[in-house]
């Protein structure tokens, strides 16, 4: 291979296994992170056959850390949290004492110090964010009370491990000199050096970025070039990242995390998200590769009972310590199972944390892999867990309507509405407006949220899953009426529907007779090209114009 270079090596066997083994483990009913893992598993040093280069690995990896923090502070929202805040805060931060006490017990039975101890019971006291959004969205928990509890409680936790990455590389300096070009300061110098070098950065990113970057990208956006657009907010991330990291002192993590939270004020955060989303999750699988190269899955026959411990602490120990907190903070069963749920895995902040650790000489190699081991196992069994709570929920919800004898009425002779954004909006409205019964369904949030608020029923989910076709009542529903822009999406709903209710009436939206002909296909009864309904429609629109007949004589 004369053109090949060990970049596009990496970044090619990387990513094509990542694609094979997220696949088939989403195929599982697993999160693709499994795969991503086992992705760079494959092409690390610990592994026969292929290896990437490491060196460029971290490099790709800190690319995705940045990308994934900026991206964590564009959803971050201070008024979702004080919402919850009640019980999300005191409950994280107690949840993150008890784990992280679990961990030091662990590490000193291992024979580590105290510091390693402390630094390894921190990374398994936080859960993942982008396991929890998922499992959360499988189990269309996101909108109820309890999913918002548990969004806040990880919001909590990611706010201390920001806190825990800027104060670590202080204590590393004071307890490893050598790792300092400078001399040697006493601990609580250093620490009050380092907090002092962050509440200056936040003061100047309050002060002066709160105004600088969203006004920057809205004269970019006032241009009119999607491309500087995209560009704009990739060199804000990355920008302030960088200029955090060598005028501050701070983590790339931090100066992200701030950047996308201050973005996030500015009515453009979501046109900011939505354009960097594909370039945050290829950065975001290649950070996961790149973990996945530093694991040595020897530990789990060298190591089999640190490994199981580690295990049962996520698992366990800090669920079973989140599902006391809950129910003494007054909450029912369902919302502290729901949290213990959450919480029973670990995910990119334990990775973020224990990379850094290792790198400051504060936590050993064995710890990153038992770290690891341990994420790969919670994150395979978390969706069960989750499954298994649902169905728990299922027949206590069943047992109470049979025994109060008023079970729940279904739908009948109703429309399925899938998709509400600009189309699917102005189509729920007109049949409102005609009387009709109608039932909403998209995957947006936001988008749901301004369906009920407009008096319709509204869920969200993915209407391909066949879970969710009872929900819709697709068996008495007499039309179903697919708004959304995918054509491939919609094909495989308009087959689901079909197979569910063979006498339902399908239409479907289509931008090119391509996308008619794969809907006919898949069992739709009629399909409107939108383009062309337009031009019908603005060309009657001439037509009936009294001027142009009276111009015409």
């Amino acid at each position: 291979m004369p053109h090949a270079t060990p970049l596009i090596t990496l970044i090619s066997a990387g990513m094509v296994l990542a694609f094979v083994l997220g696949w088939i483990s989403q195929k599982f009913r697993l999160s693709p992170l499994v795969g991503y893992l086992l992705a760079g598993i494959l092409i690390g040093p610990f592994t026969p056959g292929f290896i990437g280069n490491q060196a460029l690995a971290n490099e790709l990896a800190e690319i995705g850390v940045i990308l994934l923090m900026f991206g964590v502070g564009l959803h971050f929202s201070l008024d979702d949290l004080m919402k919850v805040k009640a019980i999300a805060i005191p409950g994280a931060i107690v949840q993150i004492l008890v784990a992280t006490l679990l961990g030091w017990a662990l590490a000193l039975w291992l024979g580590w110090s105290h510091i390693e101890g402390i630094v390894f019971g921190l990374a398994l006291s936080v859960a993942s964010t982008v396991v929890l959004l998922r499992a959360l969205e499988d189990n269309r928990l996101i909108e109820t009370q309890r999913g918002k509890i548990a969004i806040g409680w990880l919001v909590v936790e990611d706010l201390v491990m920001i806190l825990a990455l800027v104060i670590l590389p202080a204590v590393a300096m004071a307890l490893h000199p050598e790792l300092s070009t400078s001399s040697a300061k006493p601990l609580w110098l250093s620490l009050l050096i380092t907090l002092g070098k962050l509440g200056l950065f936040v003061a100047l990113m309050l002060i002066v970025g709160k105004r600088a970057i969203p006004w920057t990208l809205e004269k970019v956006a006032g241009n009119g070039s999607q491309e500087l657009f995209t560009l704009a907010v990739l060199a804000i991330a990355l920008g302030v990242a960088f200029g955090s990291a060598k005028l501050f002192g701070v983590s790339f993590a931090l100066g992200a995390f701030f950047a996308g939270m201050l973005l996030n004020e500015s009515e453009l955060s979501h046109k900011a998200a939505s354009d960097t989303l594909p370039m945050r999750d290829a950065f975001a699988v290649l950070f996961f590769v790149s973990v996945g190269m530093l694991f040595d899955p020897r530990i789990l026959i060298e190591q089999p009972l640190p490994v199981i411990a580690t295990f049962i602490i996520i698992t366990l120990g800090k669920s079973a310590a989140a599902f006391l907190i809950v129910r003494l903070f007054g909450h029912p069963k369902s919302t502290a199972f729901t949290i213990a749920a959450s919480l029973a895995q670990i995910g990119e902040f334990s990775f973020i944390l224990a990379s850094l650790g290792v790198g400051l000489k504060l936590l050993p190699e064995q710890g990153r892999d038992f770290i690891l081991a341990g994420a790969l196992l919670s994150i395979v069994v978390n969706p069960m867990i989750f499954t298994a709570l649902a169905r728990w929920q299922k027949r206590r919800k069943m047992q109470t309507q049979e025994a109060s004898g008023n079970p729940e009425s279904a739908l009948k002779n109703h429309a399925i509405v899938i998709g509400y954004g600009r189309v699917g909006k102005h189509l729920a409205k007109l049949l409102q407006d005609r009387g009709v019964e109608l039932i909403v369904i998209d995957s947006n949030g936001e988008l749901v949220e301004q369906a009920r608020d407009n008096g319709m029923m509204a869920i969200r989910g993915n209407a391909a899953s066949a879970e969710l076709l009872n929900e819709l009542s697709v068996a008495t529903a007499t039309h179903a009426l697919i708004a959304i822009p995918n054509a491939y999406a919609a094909g495989e709903i308009i087959a689901r529907l079909r197979s569910a209710n063979p006498a339902i009436s399908i239409l479907a939206r289509a931008h090119s007779d391509s996308a008619a002909r794969h809907f006919f296909e898949r069992g739709a009864d009629g399909a409107v090209l939108a383009e062309r309904e337009l031009a019908h429609s603005m060309a009657e629109m001439v037509l009936n114009d009294p001027s142009l007949i009276t111009a015409g004589k």
